[in-house]
């Protein structure tokens, strides 16, 4: 309901509501790493930065904070009392900017692109149904591993599963947008298909480096933001530049 609220409603109220979640899933990142010492304020900083600068701006100013970083995060590496690992610690955070605040950038952008606010239910949609017939298509039929030293219960039949449930889903979705073509909407669905299980490799990595199941408790049972968010954090990117290139 609360994706809901806050992509019907759009404009700053989304922004916010995105800059909620990227946050929550920052800080779950930062935790899993805090060996590390991230620099935490300069993270939270940029990600909103980022967010911001979507709403406001466009993709110049994306690319103008990006960059800006680098030397933000230096200085507030220098500027800690302890600073053990800088080189580390300057990475970590850059890392999780860049992965969760670039996200949500996109999120903005796209919500904020013409029709935007369907294209980003269709894209959440496929991902979503995607994930959900990835997982029972891999248990019901899956034999052979996708990524064992990653994600040692992932399969490729569950990997075939789950990109057809996306690009079908997407598809299903888009025939309730008439402003939107089958052709457009299959193209929207493949750019989901392909990237959602890419986000989801990429945080099972980081996890399995660190030795931790779920990144958080947010969601009880089922994990904290980033677990639930890691394949939306590829697919909502990759949704925008689709749309761009066949709207």
């Amino acid at each position: 309901m609360f994706a809901i609220f806050i992509i019907a409603q759009g404009g700053l109220i989304f922004a916010l509501g995105a800059i909620v979640l990227g946050l929550i899933c920052l800080h779950e990142l930062y935790t899993l790493l805090a060996d590390v010492r991230p620099v935490k304020i300069a993270g939270f900083v940029g990600l909103v930065a980022l967010a911001l600068a979507a709403l406001y701006g466009d993709q110049f100013q994306l690319v103008l904070i990006a960059a800006a970083l680098v030397p933000i995060v230096f200085a507030f590496t220098v500027l800690r009392p302890v600073r053990d690992q800088p080189t580390l610690a300057m990475s970590i955070t850059l890392l999780g900017v860049w992965w969760v605040g670039l996200a949500i950038a996109h999120a903005v952008l796209l919500r904020e692109a013409p029709h935007g606010n369907g294209v980003l239910v269709d894209v959440l949609v496929g991902t979503f149904i995607g994930d959900t017939g990835a997982y029972f298509g891999g248990r019901a039929f899956g034999r052979r591993p996708l990524a064992p030293r990653i994600s040692p219960n992932k399969t490729l039949e569950g990997l075939a599963f789950g990109f057809v449930f996306a690009i079908a889903a997407t598809w299903a979705a888009g025939l309730y947008q008439d402003w939107l073509g089958g052709g457009q909407a299959l193209l929207i669905g493949l750019g989901v298909a392909l990237a959602a299980p890419v986000g989801d490799l990429f945080e099972s990595l980081v996890k399995r480096d660190v030795a931790i199941k779920d990144t958080g408790r947010l969601f009880g049972a089922h994990g904290g933001a980033l677990d639930r968010l890691d394949a939306v954090l590829f697919t909502v990117p990759v949704g925008y530049y689709v749309w761009l290139a066949v709207m």
